[in-house]
């Protein structure tokens, strides 16, 4: 499996510099710095530097995973997502540290291939989506065998003499100590970026000194109206490859062929990738009622059972929709949260509607297509607020 991962990987990198090298674009595999706000100096491998000079600079240099230096151990003996499919050796017994998308994605996949996989958490699972669908995701994660440590924080990290590790952890409620043993520790606490050797403060590049991302204005420009940062990097952005992808399009159809077109980072879907696929569109419930008031929102949802799992009688209760509408009106609707099947492909598809202002009126005159998880959204009709049951008993 890792084998294919990395020849899938290499493909994709293959393909771009084939992309390049078609479109006539100079590619230079080195690390960059500033000499001025015109001209990079790029160091090869072997220590050789070259400068490059150009009119405008677009940095597009991502995020790498984040390790907890204060944690003795976590440097020297763990690894990150990053290195988890070129290891030589199945990681056996592991210990995901982290609740983020990644950390969960890593976990429900461990688990699949029937190893022992425990995630240790802090606070919440996927902080900044809806929690009432975060904690239905970990819950069929629970029931389908990997092992959560709810409210707990590493604190050390040593490697014993037959090579496993020796993980040792305090709970943040109690303050208890305890440890096991573990084949592999990963982290996944969150990723950052590498800034500090591109010396843009010797250029008047400002940063958020809390995160180290580069300030940019609506246009992807930083505080140097000719120097741009797009994706993971810039401060405020959604941390999701193609948002990069779309933003870095308009920016060079902006830069090049004289466009006006900005991105648009309002309603960007987005998935989480686990044993159950939990993707959404728009705003959490938590974030509607703060911007809008608990009595100014309609929160339509429904428990249902895809027919794939009804015909190998698999446990469906994690299964959910949840829609958040405004009130008023014909309920312009907020956002779009499915836990199931194919969630990607759910909602992207109505991502769309929601882009283009969708109303839960219009959504009544939609025809489902029989028998899907999606037709669901459109049978929508039981609201939290009644309090009625939402599981969907008929077709």
């Amino acid at each position: 499996m890792a084998k294919a991962v990395q020849n899938y990987v290499k493909s994709l990198n293959w393909g771009h510099r084939v992309q390049l090298s078609d479109r006539k674009v100079n590619y230079f595999n080195m690390k960059g710095s500033f000499v001025d706000d015109h001209t990079v100096c790029g160091t090869l491998k072997s220590g050789k530097e070259i400068l490059i000079t150009a009119e405008n600079v677009v940095i597009a240099t991502g995020l790498r995973p984040k390790y907890p230096t204060h944690v003795p151990g976590a440097l020297e003996y763990c690894i990150s997502s990053d290195d988890i499919f070129w290891m030589t050796e199945p990681p056996g017994k592991t210990l995901l540290v982290g609740a983020s998308y990644v950390s969960l994605e890593c976990a429900g996949f461990l688990t699949g291939i029937e190893l022992d996989t425990t995630v240790m958490v802090r606070s919440i699972p996927l902080r900044g989506f809806d929690q009432q669908m975060s904690y239905l995701v970990t819950d069929y994660m629970e029931s389908y065998g990997t092992k959560f440590l709810w409210r707990c924080i590493p604190t050390r990290v040593e490697k014993l003499d037959n090579g496993q590790l020796n993980v040792s952890w305090r709970s943040v409620e109690s303050g208890t100590e305890e440890k096991d043993t573990f084949d592999t520790v990963m982290w996944a606490v969150g990723r950052a970026p590498e800034t500090k050797t591109l010396n843009l403060e010797r250029v008047g590049v400002q940063m958020n000194p809390d995160t180290g991302k580069i300030v940019v204005s609506h246009d992807e420009a930083s505080s140097v109206p000719h120097i741009y940062a797009i994706g993971d990097i810039a401060e405020g952005r959604p941390e999701l490859t193609p948002t990069a992808i779309k933003a870095g399009k308009l920016l060079a159809h902006r830069l090049f062929s004289g466009s006006t077109e900005l991105m648009d980072y309002d309603n960007v879907p987005t998935t989480v990738f686990t044993p159950l696929e939990y993707g959404c569109v728009g705003f959490s419930e938590e974030e509607a009622i703060r911007r809008h008031g608990s009595d100014n929102i309609e929160v339509y949802h429904a428990y249902y059972k895809p027919l794939e799992f009804t015909v190998a009688e698999r446990e469906a209760g994690q299964c959910y929709i949840k829609m958040v509408c405004l009130r008023e009106g014909d309920q312009r609707i907020l956002g779009l949260h499915f836990v199931g099947p194919n969630a990607g492909e759910v909602i992207q598809g109505f991502a769309l509607a929601v882009k283009c202002g969708a109303t839960y009126t219009q959504l009544l005159t939609t025809v489902g297509i029989h028998p899907t998880c999606a037709e669901e959204v459109t049978k929508l009709h039981i609201t939290k607020r009644s309090g009625l049951d939402a599981t969907v008993t008929g077709c």
